[in-house]
């Protein structure tokens, strides 16, 4: 029996668990929006990359898809950057980008996007305006299969106004098990060479979170007794940064990373892309000597890596395999545990040593914590090591703006509070997000770390001898008024005494008491990023 394309899309959204909407809506999405159902909710962001970004936290607490609404080309010429890092971060979201009429798309509309089904690519999964309105919903329900099939992650389409109204067949959801296997002979010839191996180690990427592997890798390490890194600039952790075999967070400088694997004889790199650099240094990706197998569910990814040899797989089958193919190494010696940092030292001003070591005795296990503070990451990864699965969150890919929404949508999708630490210029790209935090009563806790400005471009200078960098400097800025402004409570400390009060009064909130933010003043940092290391 026929439906309209509107209510087609809204029982699909209803039977697959799509029931909440982020978005910023216009006169092209008007349609989409009429008789909107009572058990769905809308959650306006101020500017589409929120919304998508929120969406995007959404997604990762639930597990499902998102639906975000963004309005014809403009919207989504706003929101590009966070659908860059959700497409990155394979975060399965299905966006809806509303278009003019049909019948004015000849004449180049006010608001008509031209080739919409291009504009968001290479950065989406799947991108399509349907030739007939009477196609949407089918083509809703395939981008939405198509978002949640490993790799996952966002795909597009755009929907013309009028196309909402037209009589269409209602779309049933299907069943889609995407997980998929490695060749047993693959499998076998990996076991055999960690079996042979004098000292392994494992690479964990984000696709372990991604894909709830995490147990069945710390199985793998502890029959193994390999130690374990987390991948270059990764946007979640995988594994529990408190057992005694991690080893921390590998650098994004290919020296620095060859010297870290070049004790290894055998590396496995578990849905990581491993080779993540972030500046040039002319160097071989490994050492001479250290043998890198890699398996992922991305084709693709296989086939750019340098070197080593690739397993096209999803995790949690081969990891499992892979457990139970290898011997179980008791006369290998077991990793080194890494050294704890020196507590951070009393100074005249405010460290971000001190905020860590102060935040990692309040937090309470199973806290999600969301970062962005790209100036303080190494030091975050050093002293405030994550346990649970899904407990931490980035960008793993660097368009700024990504943490503050991500930890509104996180916190919405349920857990308890979220903690979101981020850096002053991070939050200037999207601190309008914290206006739906405070209407939806998002129970986050920020910790802004105030620099005065873009603190890693700084950083990233001084690298290169550049002693000062135009247009890094951020001055005059009361956070805590603008959060007020917002409705998100805001206060600010400015001196290692008034510290551990301000953050027990800010982490003690209950869930129902919504956002706040606290403004850490930090003073300047002259180090460079990527210092070389020394163990």
């Amino acid at each position: 029996m026929s439906t309209t394309v509107r209510q087609a899309v809204v029982e699909f959204c209803r039977a697959t668990g799509m029931t909440t909407v982020f978005g910023n809506p216009g006169s092209t999405e008007l349609r989409m929006l009429r008789d909107w159902p009572d058990d769905f909710r809308y959650l306006l962001g101020l500017q589409e990359s929120t919304a998508v970004a929120m969406a995007a936290g959404h997604a990762l607490g639930t597990g499902r898809a998102a639906l975000v609404g963004l309005h014809s080309a403009g919207g989504v010429g706003h929101a590009l950057g966070a659908v860059f890092n959700a497409f990155r971060d394979r975060v399965p979201l299905v966006i809806v980008a509303g278009q003019q009429s049909r019948a004015l798309l000849p004449l180049r509309p006010f608001l008509g996007a031209d080739e919409p089904a291009q504009f968001p690519r290479p950065y989406v999964k799947f991108s399509r305006q349907p030739e007939r309105g009477a196609d949407v919903p089918a083509a809703f329900a395939e981008a939405h299969r198509v978002a949640m099939t490993h790799p996952r992650g966002p795909v597009f389409l755009s929907v013309p106004e009028d196309d909402w109204d037209q009589e269409a067949e209602p779309v049933a959801p299907r069943t889609v098990h995407g997980e998929f296997g490695a060749a047993p002979e693959a499998l076998a010839g990996l076991a055999a060479a960690l079996d042979a191996a004098r000292r392994p180690a494992l690479v964990v990427g984000p696709a372990v979170d991604d894909e709830r592997a995490g147990p069945g890798v710390a199985e793998l390490a502890e029959r193994t007794r390999a130690a374990v890194w987390i991948s270059p600039l990764s946007g979640r952790s995988g594994f529990d940064e408190r057992h005694p075999y991690f080893q921390g967070f590998l650098p994004p400088v290919a020296d620095q990373l060859a010297a870290r694997l070049a004790p290894y004889d055998v590396v496995v790199a578990l849905g990581a892309p491993v080779f993540t650099y972030h500046v040039r240094v002319s160097a071989p990706p490994l050492a001479p000597g250290t043998a890198l197998y890699h398996l992922d569910c991305d084709p693709g990814q296989a086939a750019w890596l340098p070197v080593g040899t690739s397993i096209v797989t999803t995790l949690r089958p081969a990891v499992r395999a892979l457990a139970g193919l290898v011997r179980k190494a008791d006369g290998r010696p077991e990793p080194v545990p890494r050294a704890a940092p020196a507590p951070a030292g009393a100074g005249p001003g405010i460290s971000p040593e001190l905020v860590l070591d102060l935040l990692r005795e309040r937090l309470s296990p199973g806290t999600v914590l969301v970062e962005e503070a790209p100036s303080h990451r190494d030091a975050l990864h050093a002293r405030l090591p994550v346990g649970a699965e899904g407990g931490f969150l980035t960008t793993g890919s660097g368009a700024l703006g990504w943490g503050l929404p991500l930890a509104v949508g996180r916190a919405l999708a349920g857990g308890g509070r979220v903690v979101c630490v981020l850096g002053d210029g991070s939050a200037l790209y999207s601190v309008q997000a914290l206006w739906t935090a405070a209407r939806h009563r998002a129970p986050v806790s920020y910790v802004l770390l105030d620099n005065g400005g873009y603190g890693a471009v700084r950083a990233l200078g001084r690298r290169i001898g550049m002693d000062a960098v135009p247009g890094t400097d951020i001055a005059g800025i009361d956070f805590a008024a603008l959060a007020g402004a917002f409705g998100c409570p805001g206060a600010s400390v400015e001196t290692p005494e008034e510290l551990p009060g301000a953050l027990d009064r800010v982490l003690a909130l209950s869930p129902d008491e919504g956002p706040a933010l606290l403004r850490v003043r930090l003073p300047a940092d002259d180090s460079p990023l990527y210092e070389p290391w020394a163990r």
